[in-house]
């Protein structure tokens, strides 16, 4: 029995649900079916949903001075705390071996993300200010971390679509760059065999990678160091092999914790009347295309280098310049293995995806500095 005194409360309560905040719980539920169903980073989707579900609930004491939801993002989000430290959970998996056995691949990084600044261009024109822009443009790098770290900077109220944005892009990956590599590429060049390298990258090379790494980004683009820094940070340890139990607990334990809580915060901006806008859509469309543009380029380049080389770089390779590590360059050796089963590609766009990890750092410090970010 429902207590007679309880009548008004519930009444209020179903008084403060607009259609905004309905439609929004529906899309949480969209975000728990893409990440329990189909498995799409599900470990971001996940806490995301919830914290949008939570954060449309009416009267939701979450979203109040002083809720869990509040606290979360002023702790983490406000001063770019969370993104920080799973870039160090990020740098601790990576193995950047591919990339030092072919340098030559940093420039397919490079060549990555043009998409990033010829979206910001056109997000200008399209009536965005110059920091919205930019972070808009940043999705374009298809890494979840450095957009939420530079939309935070330059354009919070925007954070929850941009979040959204990218980590669905991430998720898309295998499905997003397929048509672009099938488009600018012949079957031919697809089929093209890469022999794998035989230098061998020694323990020092190693640890002193991202040391320099580290220093040189530092110097010319300063802004990108809290980004850089991070990541080198985390493959220093796993590559010293000196401080195993930071290591594990950094790729691991912090970084799920991270995850969740970053998550859940990312969701509670993604308020219905903040969240339903015309912008909204924009941001969506913008960021695909970045991420289009990216694949374009990287490809685009790649071919440049066959040339060069006489016919010896597939450039299917050049559409793992982006940051979507292992997943672009995954994508990559399965799309080469179709038309031919025996083209073992895999290690060649690892190497281009590791430099792609790097070079959207870069590319997130660049837009800092041109927007004069503080």
């Amino acid at each position: 029995m429902i207590d007679p005194s309880m009548i008004p409360a519930l009444l209020k309560g179903l008084d403060g649900v607009t259609w905004q905040a309905a439609v929004m719980m529906g899309i949480s539920f969209v975000l728990f079916y893409l990440a329990i169903v189909k498995d799409y980073e599900p470990l971001l989707l996940l806490p995301i949903g919830a914290g949008c579900l939570l954060a449309n609930l009416p009267l939701s004491p979450l979203m109040d001075e002083h809720g869990m939801l509040t606290i979360l993002y002023r702790f983490g989000i406000e001063n770019e705390l969370y993104p920080l430290l799973i870039f160090v959970g990020i740098g601790a998996l990576t193995d950047f071996g591919p990339l030092l056995e072919n340098p030559k691949f940093v420039l397919l990084g490079a060549a990555g993300q043009f998409g990033i600044f010829l979206t910001l261009l056109l997000a200008l024109l399209l009536g965005f200010t110059e920091k919205e822009a930019a972070s808009i443009g940043i999705i374009g790098a298809i890494d979840g971390p450095t957009s939420i770290y530079v939309s935070g900077i330059l354009a919070p109220h925007m954070l929850g679509p941009i979040t959204v944005a990218a980590y669905s892009y991430m998720s898309l990956v295998p499905i997003i760059m397929p048509p672009v590599i099938y488009a600018l590429t012949t079957k031919e060049e697809r089929a093209i065999r890469m022999p794998y390298s035989q230098r061998r990258i020694s323990r020092r090379t190693r640890i002193m990678f991202p040391i320099i790494v580290t220093v040189m980004v530092g110097t010319l683009v300063p802004f990108a160091t809290p980004l850089i820094g991070m990541l080198m940070l985390g493959n220093l340890m796993k590559e010293s092999g000196a401080v195993e139990r930071l290591t594990k607990a950094s790729s691991n334990e912090i970084a799920n914790m991270v995850t969740l809580f970053l998550g859940l915060a990312i969701g509670s901006t993604m308020g219905g009347e903040k969240f339903l806008q015309t912008q909204t859509l924009f941001i969506l469309i913008l960021g695909l295309l970045a991420f289009g543009l990216d694949c374009a380029a990287g490809v685009f380049f790649a071919k440049i280098l066959n040339w060069v080389t006489g016919g010896k770089v597939n450039p299917i390779i050049g559409a793992a310049g982006i940051s979507a590590f292992p997943m672009a360059a995954r994508v990559c050796q399965r799309l080469a293995q179709k038309e031919n089963f025996d083209n073992f590609l895999l290690m060649h766009a690892m190497g281009a995806n590791a430099a792609g990890q790097v070079a959207s750092v870069v590319a997130g410090g660049v837009v800092l500095a041109l927007m004069g970010a503080g």
